[in-house]
C-alpha cells in the first residue's frame, strides 16, 4: 500500500473494469419540488412511486431513488454529497440538458474539464447534480498539486474552463426534439462527496475498495479514484471546511450510493481489505453496507 502523503497517488486498479455505480439514494423534502428538477430539468423518467420513494431513471434502469419527507434542505458546510454525476451518451444529450435548464429558468454552471464537459446545478433542496459528457480523447489530468490537465498535443489546460455554449447549442441544429429527455445509455458516472480528510478518503477508496488512484491536490482540496479511464468514478473534497460536521439525520442529502461488482470473488476480496483495515462491514442481501471515514454511506453489491 502506498501512503498518499509519501508515494505516488496513481496506483493500478484492483477491481474488474466491469465494476460500475448503481443507483444513488437521496433524501428530499417534497415530491413536487424534487420532480421539478430531477424529472423536468435533468430529464429522468419517473419509473415508480411507491413505498415512500420515487424511482427515476431511463428505460427500465433506475438511476436515482428519492425519499421525500426530509425535515430541512441540505445543511451548508456539512459532510455528505457534493454531487452525483449523470453521464450522457452524446454531446447532443448534454445540449438538450442545457436547453431544458434554460427553458425552466434554472441556473447551471457549464464547465470544460477537458476529459469531460459538465453542467452543474442543484435541486431545490440543495442536492448537487452534474450532467456530464465524457471526452477523454481530448487529453488527460496529470498528477500535480495544482490540479491541471494537458491536451493530447501537449498544451496545458486548467480543467475548469467555460464551455463554448454556442458550440454546444449548435448540437441542437435540426434536432427534432431539442427538449428531449435522457436517453437509454445514460448512467450514474461518478459520485463526489464531502470528506474531512483527503488522505483517509484516498486510503479508503483506493487502498481498501481497490479503485485506481488518480489525483490528490492539497492545494485544491480534492482527490479522486478511477477505473481504467478518465474521468473519475469517485471523488472527494474538503470544501465543506475544516472539521465539517455530519448533517442532521433527517436533513435532505445522501442516504447511500451503490457500487456494483461483477462477482462474489471480487466482493470477498473487497471485504477482506476493508476488514484488514478495520473498517466496519455489515452483511446485507447481495453484498455489504459500509461507510467511508467521513461517514458517507455506500453499499457494495454483486450484480
Amino acid at each position: 500500500m502506498l501512503d498518499a502523503k509519501a508515494g505516488t497517488i496513481a496506483t493500478p486498479l484492483r477491481l474488474p473494469t466491469s465494476t460500475r455505480l448503481g443507483p444513488i439514494h437521496i433524501r428530499v423534502t417534497d415530491v413536487a419540488r424534487a420532480l421539478a428538477i430531477w424529472r423536468d430539468v435533468v430529464g429522468l423518467a419517473l419509473l415508480a412511486s411507491d413505498n415512500g420513494k420515487l424511482v427515476l431513471g431511463v428505460g427500465t434502469t433506475p438511476l436515482v431513488v428519492l425519499y421525500p419527507g426530509a425535515d430541512a434542505p441540505v445543511t451548508a458546510n456539512t459532510l455528505g454529497l457534493y454531487h452525483v454525476a449523470i453521464h450522457v451518451p452524446t454531446r447532443r444529450d448534454l445540449a438538450r440538458a442545457l436547453n431544458r435548464a434554460a427553458y425552466a429558468g434554472v441556473r447551471v454552471s457549464p464547465t470544460d474539464h477537458l476529459v469531460s464537459e459538465a453542467l452543474y446545478l442543484w435541486d431545490l433542496d440543495g442536492n448537487g447534480i452534474e450532467i456530464t459528457f465524457e471526452t477523454p480523447w481530448r487529453g488527460r489530468f496529470v498528477e500535480n498539486d495544482e490540479l491541471m490537465a494537458i491536451t493530447t498535443d501537449g498544451k496545458p489546460h486548467s480543467g475548469r474552463e467555460p464551455i463554448d455554449i454556442s458550440g454546444l447549442l449548435a448540437e441542437l441544429d435540426d434536432d427534432a426534439d431539442p427538449l428531449g429527455v435522457m436517453p437509454e445509455g445514460t448512467r450514474i458516472g461518478h459520485v463526489h462527496v464531502h470528506v474531512d480528510d483527503l488522505d483517509a478518503a484516498m486510503h479508503f477508496y483506493r487502498d481498501q475498495l481497490g479503485f485506481a488512484g488518480q489525483l490528490l491536490s492539497r492545494r485544491y482540496g480534492m482527490g479522486d479514484v478511477a477505473l481504467d479511464y478518465a474521468p473519475h468514478i469517485l471523488a472527494f473534497n474538503i470544501w465543506a471546511g475544516r472539521n465539517a460536521p455530519r448533517p442532521a439525520d433527517r436533513a435532505a442529502g445522501l442516504r447511500w450510493y451503490e457500487i456494483i461488482l461483477p462477482d462474489d470473488i471480487t466482493l470477498n476480496e473487497v471485504v477482506s481489505r476493508l476488514e484488514t483495515a478495520g473498517t466496519a462491514v455489515e452483511r446485507i442481501d447481495q453484498g455489504i453496507a459500509t461507510q467511508d471515514p467521513a461517514g458517507n454511506a455506500l453499499k457494495i453489491l454483486v450484480g
